[in-house]
């Protein structure tokens, strides 16, 4: 990418495409076209093939998708299905219409089957069942890397995928209802901790082992892949290393300052027992995070208190 190739990023305003645009700035990139929602209706084909019709970028960072936690993605199978079905139907359409030089397309780890074997290397994909909780927003995760595949195929469309671990960082997901488990954890912690330490309830056992990637890490190797990779294969990024949801909720507490009791619920689902990817391929072509669980807790932490004026 030079810096005055004009560059698409979709899904801005989310965790991971405010970060991919904090990515570009800082290297200098200007030329950079975001809409927001009332500006481009991502689930609207016509919306999005007249809006790639007269802007036609350069490059398109595809970071749109409607996400959630265990209890979004269990009770709202049908909205995850279709909405994230519909925006990359047509980012990838429009994106091949207007002749793009290269798209990447952000996936998920939860593609992979529940009980793969670890670490997940990429060829696990479709090898066995998925995670129920979850198995409608994975099924359109699987139809993106598909639909980057078969452009490429037939219309020799440079179009990449990316899968990565769970996410966390600026700009996350905070609401107790609806958020993934690390942002939901230090929001618990810190209301306990204002509310005079109380103890803090958490779902499931505590055991199963879960893999982190701090936002700015995951923005930094889209950058690099953009620029690097052309290859029809999807590539897992992480960190290479897990930790069990029960070490996790005691390094958030720690961060926190939280020093009250942990109490769990077990009757609660715990999800995948374990998922780590197996980060080989992306360590073979260049890029390895580099950011410590520990300090990307505490930035989030400070993101989120900077976010609720110290609340």
């Amino acid at each position: 990418m030079n810096k005055d190739d004009k560059i698409y990023v979709a899904g801005h305003r989310g965790m991971v495409g405010s970060a991919i645009v904090r990515a570009l700035e800082s290297r200098g990139f200007q030329n950079l076209v975001t809409k927001t929602r009332v500006e481009l209706d991502l689930t609207n084909q016509t919306e999005v093939l007249n809006f790639f019709r007269s802007e036609k970028p350069d490059f398109v960072f595809d970071a749109a998708a409607k996400v959630g936690g265990i209890m979004a993605n269990k009770t709202k199978k049908g909205e995850f299905l279709y909405q994230n079905l519909q925006i990359q139907l047509n980012i990838l359409e429009g994106a091949r219409q207007a002749q793009v030089r290269k798209l990447l397309f952000l996936g998920s780890s939860c593609i992979y089957p529940k009980m793969a074997a670890q670490p997940i290397k990429e060829e696990y994909l479709l090898t066995g069942h998925l995670e129920e909780t979850n198995d409608a927003y994975a099924i359109a995760k699987i139809a993106g890397i598909m639909q980057c595949n078969s452009y490429r195929e037939q219309y020799g469309s440079d179009f990449i995928s990316v899968m990565p671990t769970n996410l966390y960082g600026p700009n996350d997901n905070f609401d107790l209802l609806s958020s993934h488990v690390l942002p939901a954890l230090i929001h618990k912690f810190h209301n306990a901790k204002k509310s005079g330490h109380l103890p803090v309830l958490l779902w499931g056992s505590g055991t199963p082992r879960r893999e982190f990637l701090f936002v700015e890490d995951l923005a930094d190797a889209c950058l690099h892949f953009m620029e690097e990779y052309s290859g029809a294969e999807w590539i897992n990024i992480g960190t290479g290393k897990d930790i069990t949801i029960k070490e996790l909720a005691g390094l958030v507490q720690e961060v926190v300052g939280h020093e009250g009791k942990i109490n769990w619920d077990t009757s609660k689902p715990d999800g995948t027992p374990r998922k780590l990817l197996d980060v080989s391929r992306a360590r073979e072509l260049g890029w390895e995070a580099s950011t410590s669980l520990e300090d990307g807790i505490k930035q989030s932490y400070d993101w989120f208190l900077e976010k609720n004026q110290g609340a």
